[in-house]
């Protein structure tokens, strides 16, 4: 059963960092190729978050930022150390994130304002087939198959202040994510783990198996 198609695919190479758009993507177990395999750790001793990853929830200006760089003399401003951590993966629940655009439709509807995809960090954006009427909860424990990769849906995404970051210049609008609390159980999109490895072409076509 075909629910839509490709839209977009994302990876981020840093967590918390820029993400960058691609035309086609190899997937592994542990998810995009070269996504999130590296991420920067807090190194003040007497910080909350010390030998944890600095996220944009300690700094919206971070989602800006392409560059490692940038990034450690962004936390400096802040007086915060950072130190850069390579290997392994760094996700928060699962390896691939995955939006329907009717979700973001009807998310952006609710808000007053067009909400970009970018603003939930999504791997997988889909642009659904005419009549798609599905909520996130209705795929946990379901199969997919994009291109030549197999996924099984783990769970919904349940959001944190993220999301309320503009794109070109980190202001926050809380509205977004209390409207999202309110009105759509905290919920955008889904996470999924990988149980076929393969390859994904924009456009390609998102079944239910």
């Amino acid at each position: 059963m075909v629910l839509g198609f490709v839209a977009h695919l994302y990876r981020y190479p840093t967590k918390s960092l820029a993400g960058e758009e691609l035309r086609a993507v190899d997937v592994t177990k542990e998810g995009v190729a070269r996504d999130r395999i590296r991420a920067l750790h807090v190194a003040t001793a007497d910080h909350a978050r010390s030998g944890k990853p600095y996220r944009g929830k300690e700094d919206s200006g971070l989602h800006l930022l392409g560059r490692i760089e940038e990034a450690i003399a962004l936390g400096a401003r802040h007086g915060v150390a950072l130190a850069r951590v390579e290997g392994g993966r760094h996700f928060d629940a699962a390896p691939i994130s995955l939006i329907f655009d009717t979700w973001l439709g009807d998310a952006s509807a609710r808000c007053g304002i067009e909400l970009e995809p970018m603003r939930f960090r999504p791997n997988i954006v889909v642009r659904a087939e005419a009549g798609f009427l599905e909520s996130e909860a209705s795929f946990i424990g379901a199969r997919l198959r994009i291109g030549t990769v197999d996924f099984e849906v783990l769970d919904t995404i349940r959001r944190c202040v993220t999301p309320t970051y503009d794109l070109r210049t980190g202001e926050s609008n809380p509205d977004i994510l209390r409207t999202i609390a309110q009105e759509r159980d905290n919920v955008m999109g889904i996470y999924c783990a990988v149980i076929t490895p393969g390859h994904i072409p924009s456009g390609a076509a998102v079944e239910r198996l």
